[in-house]
């Protein structure tokens, strides 16, 4: 197609700049300080916090404290709220949601000098796609959207949940003409409109070659509302009319398929690869998370698509990049925001020219956004670099649950799920810590997808005692103030961890399955009455 010759040609300097300068790690850096810190120290909010142009890197990390959300919260929202002045001297675009494991949703501002940065990881990762895999050009792909509640919807911008948003303005146009599913579809009222459209798009479009989410739990829902409302949307199709979905979006005509059509209406709804091999023949390429807790859903949602290859995505937040997959490895993207990174146990500071290989550290990121010193809860392992820039593999969020004392990691309770010997029928989903896992004690409970049976109770007291072999969880349970861990297995777990996820304030699209969190308030009452014996609900 050619908008993707476009493409590839509009992004191939920012490719170029990648490539050429990897040897040149500590000046780039050293150099995006400097321009960053330039920025900045125009602000109010930097000059009171006695930031200064000219700094070095040391006096830098030297003087400026190691931040969070919090930490910012009350600028940005004089910023959002009462037109206040913002963190860096840069236009504001639009302020972007995110919501962390427990936390409600923030609003990072993504300002033009920010989306620069974030477009200097993107055009080295499409360069490098189309390199990889040329099958891409061949057809339409699917970036997918940050999908955001309903209830937000009508207070927001239109472009907010588009990801072509990330790139600027004349990346954008050229890329938009290579995507399957138009930016209209976020202008439904509700999240199951904006869903509904978008699967009309992709099951009309047999040339689809690429389709690209943030977490494969995300593809695996969209491949099941596609089974859900096979009726609908085959009517759809074949009449070329919305019925009652889109209602108030007049701009955005329901595509025509007979082809998509009679398959959706002969399906029997069952997930199977063969359907979507049918449906999407040319599809060359999957993208999703696949490392840490994300990984099984990423396989099953390969499983579902063989016809096309997998790729793991780089490790994204609302607030930065870290990496990107270039040339086969997840590799910093160095020229993009000014990183630093953190040693969880001892708390040193390492530039990003001083890792070394089986480092495990914490990226903390200063960005066009004004955030400096901005620490992301993972958790990466630097397994070797790419022309001297540091290769990075997630690992999993680096936050303790900490109930009674025993000082829970991610990183622990997934080592432990791996060594549980799992029937083929389950799927380890997440472990909740609550604050009553019965009779008003603290605990843990392992959520499984499959069909329950007698031997949850033996895994379950399996896991409790890999857990055991960690002296402060020990001791909880040896005090009596953990309960022992729990077992809940439910043929749709993972939807049910989803939406209790999304009741917690998370974004949808952005809800990545985690080996561990913390739930605070009142437990569903559907996992307690599982926890304690009496069925699933």
């Amino acid at each position: 197609m050619f908008g993707h010759r476009l493409l590839k040609l509009a992004t191939w300097p920012g490719e170029s700049r990648f490539s050429a300068s990897r040897r040149s790690l500590e000046q780039v850096q050293r150099q995006k300080l400097a321009q960053l810190l330039t920025r900045v120290a125009r602000q109010p909010f930097g000059q009171a916090t006695g930031l200064e142009a000219g700094m070095s890197w040391e006096q830098f990390a030297a003087t400026q404290p190691i931040t969070d959300y919090d930490h910012w919260r009350q600028a940005i929202e004089g910023h959002r709220l009462q037109g206040q002045p913002g963190l860096i001297d840069s236009p504001l675009v639009r302020f972007q949601p995110t919501s962390g494991s427990t936390s409600a949703i923030k609003w990072v501002p993504y300002t033009k000098h920010f989306l620069g940065e974030l477009d200097n990881a993107i055009s080295p990762w499409v360069v490098d796609l189309y390199r990889q895999y040329p099958g891409l050009m061949k057809g339409r792909h699917y970036w997918s959207m940050s999908w955001v509640p309903t209830a937000l919807r009508a207070s927001m911008r239109e472009d907010i949940n588009d990801d072509l948003q990330l790139m600027s303005f004349g990346k954008r146009l050229v890329a938009g003409a290579t995507q399957a599913v138009p930016q209209n579809v976020s202008l439904a009222s509700s999240s199951d409109d904006s869903m509904f459209a978008t699967l009309a798009y992709l099951a009309a479009d047999p040339s689809l070659s690429m389709i690209s989410v943030w977490s494969p739990t995300f593809g695996l829902g969209m491949l099941k509302s596609l089974s859900h409302w096979r009726e609908e949307l085959a009517e759809a199709l074949a009449t070329g009319h919305w019925g009652q979905r889109m209602l108030g979006v007049n701009a955005l005509p329901c595509p025509v398929s007979h082809r998509a059509a009679q398959l959706l209406r002969e399906w029997n709804g069952v997930l199977d690869s063969e359907f979507f091999i049918a449906l999407w023949p040319s599809l060359a390429l999957v993208s999703a998370w696949d490392t840490a807790a994300s990984a099984p859903w990423a396989k099953q949602l390969h499983r579902l698509l063989p016809q096309a290859a997998f790729q793991g995505k780089g490790l994204w937040a609302t607030e930065g990049v870290v990496t990107l997959p270039y040339q086969g490895q997840q590799t910093l993207a160095y020229r993009s925001h000014v990183y630093e990174f953190q040693d969880p146990d001892d708390g040193c500071i390492y530039a990003p020219w001083e890792l070394e290989k089986g480092q495990v550290v914490m990226p903390l990121l200063s960005t066009g956004s004004g955030l400096l010193r901005y620490q992301l809860k993972d958790l990466v392992r630097v397994d070797g670099f790419n022309e001297g820039v540091p290769v990075l593999t997630f690992l999993g969020r680096s936050g303790t649950t900490d109930l009674v004392g025993e000082k829970m990691t991610a990183p622990v309770m997934e080592e432990a799920v791996t060594q549980l010997v799992l029937p083929d029928d389950l799927t380890t989903v997440c472990t909740v810590a609550v604050d009553d896992a019965g009779n008003g004690i603290p605990g843990y409970i392992l959520l499984l997808e499959g069909t329950p049976g007698a031997g949850d109770a033996s895994l379950a007291k399996q896991l409790d005692g890999i857990l055991q072999r960690h002296f402060h969880y020990q001791l909880a349970r040896n005090l009596g103030q953990l309960a022992p861990l729990r077992c809940v297995v439910h043929p749709a777990m993972r939807e049910r961890y989803l939406h209790q996820c999304l009741q917690r304030g998370m974004i949808e699209g952005n809800i990545k399955i985690e080996s561990l969190q913390y739930w605070n308030g009142e437990v569903p009452l559907w996992m307690t009455r599982a926890a304690e014996g009496q069925g699933v609900l």
